[in-house]
């Protein structure tokens, strides 16, 4: 469910998080976001389930290995948000 008017505002970890997942059209991985950029797991999956941004599984290699991450994408509701 997206915000809607009487939703409250996006928290400034919210609106950090977001024009995060903005700035770039691949997204970013739930890892980097919490380990490098310090948000907490928890906001990120309230933006995921507010539908603000969206969550995918992924394969991809690192060190000759593949692993699995969760690609976090901002959705057009996530957009709007940010702007107001």
């Amino acid at each position: 469910m997206a915000l809607s008017m009487t939703s409250p505002r996006l928290t400034a970890e919210q609106r950090e998080a977001l024009e995060l997942l903005a700035s770039d059209p691949h997204g970013a991985t739930e890892r980097l976001l919490v380990v490098a950029h310090g948000f907490d797991s928890d906001t990120i999956a309230g933006l995921v389930r507010s539908g603000l941004a969206t969550a995918t599984r992924e394969s991809m290699k690192a060190g000759g290995k593949t692993v699995e991450v969760v690609r976090l994408r901002i959705t057009g509701a996530g957009r709007k948000a940010i702007e107001e």
